[in-house]
């Protein structure tokens, strides 16, 4: 890929931007944010890693969108970070007025460009994104799903003292208190984890993940995990940029599946060179499949607190 522009200059955006250009996924990243020097400063300090690191990948920050156009695809970081005590809805009137402004000037730089939203509260913010950039849902997909599994998978791989390598699994829903990890699909080196974890402890381990993000929220008091969310962003757009056809759970605009409509929600979703290639519909326990239901009405309630 010639050109990948992340959005927002704080810890995700830059550690993503520093990672983009370690594993060489463009000729040139391009870091943009609104606080002078901030992207000029991240930019130049990780371009010269490059000698260290070994790779020729430019990074270039800038205060507008100028040296963005015709990025092929974008990361969208930009936003107020949580604090303790915050949702991840009490965030949502002040970043969905920054990622409206953020989508305005993507249309206008690169009007073709894939979208991949980390900003919070993810599956909202994906819906200003779609909504006010008019691009199809091939070309919106949210990093949720990869963080909350990478979560699960962690503890897991902790409770079981196995590789977390060996630990197959997925979470689905909200990005949020309602993401619903699919115990049922959970396996390790293909044996159900239901034959090495008993119940409470299983429900112990899905509860940790969905308070997952506020646990570190809790730690740091003055801001938010970015370390984990932008790893998770990168392998994203790996999969984009290198057309794996890596099956990944992603906030997607859903159109009936999982007999729903008109709202993103986390799913298992095929990424490849056009973005979103394919959404996999699994089967569901009936558990599973209320609880979904249930994640899907939480983002609509957030929805609606937003003017477009």
């Amino acid at each position: 890929m010639n050109k990948i522009t992340v959005v927002g200059a704080g810890n995700v955006g830059a550690t993503l931007a520093q990672r983009l250009a370690e594993k060489e996924l463009a000729r040139e990243v391009v870091l943009v944010d609104i606080i002078e020097g901030v992207p000029q400063g991240k930019g130049l300090d990780q371009w010269e890693t490059g000698p260290i690191e070994g790779f020729d990948t430019r990074v270039t920050g800038a205060n507008d969108y100028g040296p963005a156009k015709d990025s092929e695809l974008f990361v969208v970081t930009a936003g107020i970070a949580r604090k303790p005590g915050m949702s991840r809805d009490d965030l949502v009137k002040t970043n969905a007025d920054i990622v409206k402004a953020v989508s305005q000037e993507i249309k206008k730089a690169s009007p073709r460009a894939i979208v991949v939203v980390v900003s919070n509260p993810l599956d909202v913010m994906c819906w200003v994104t779609k909504q006010v950039t008019g691009f199809p849902r091939e070309r919106v997909i949210g990093m949720a799903g990869v963080l909350d599994t990478a979560r699960y998978r962690t503890f897991l791989s902790d409770a079981l003292e196995v590789s977390v390598e060996d630990i197959q699994a997925m979470v689905l829903g909200g990005h949020g208190d309602t993401m619903v990890p699919l115990v049922s699909y959970t396996t390790v080196s293909g044996i159900p984890v239901t034959q090495l974890l008993d119940g409470k402890k299983l429900d112990s381990i899905v509860q940790r993940t969905r308070t997952g993000g506020g646990e570190i929220v809790n730690y740091l008091k003055t801001g938010s995990a970015y370390y984990a969310p932008s790893a998770a962003a990168v392998q994203m757009v790996e999969a984009i940029v290198r057309n794996k056809h890596r099956v990944l759970p992603c906030s997607a605009w859903l159109q009936g599946e999982y007999g729903l409509k008109d709202v993103f929600l986390g799913v298992p979703c095929k990424l490849g060179a056009k973005g979103l290639e394919e959404i996999i519909e699994v089967q569901l326990t009936d558990a599973e499949r209320a609880a979904l239901k249930k994640s899907a009405e939480s983002v609509r309630e957030t929805m609606g607190v937003v003017k477009l």
